[in-house]
């Protein structure tokens, strides 16, 4: 397995792993679990995006175009409805 294979494999683990933290967040009634939970997520968020900015400096993540004014002022006009 490469390099790159790799990387990505982690990336999506970590992306499945915070929404799964946040659903166990959401519907946590012990407050010291709670904060457990949140600490790790939050660790795994910044491990998340270092991983990402070295993804992304290698070539290995290439983010989508960027929304014209018009796009995101069109999505806001269809969020306020």
């Amino acid at each position: 397995m490469d390099e790159k294979t790799m990387v990505n494999d982690i990336l999506g683990g970590v992306k499945a792993d915070l929404t799964a933290y946040q659903t166990a967040i959401a519907e946590c009634e012990n407050m010291n679990l709670r904060q457990t939970f949140q600490q790790i997520r939050n660790s795994d968020e910044s491990f998340q995006f270092e991983l990402f900015k070295i993804a992304q400096t290698k070539g290995y993540y290439k983010p989508a175009q960027k929304a014209t004014v018009t796009e995101i002022n069109q999505v806001k006009t269809d969020l306020q409805q």
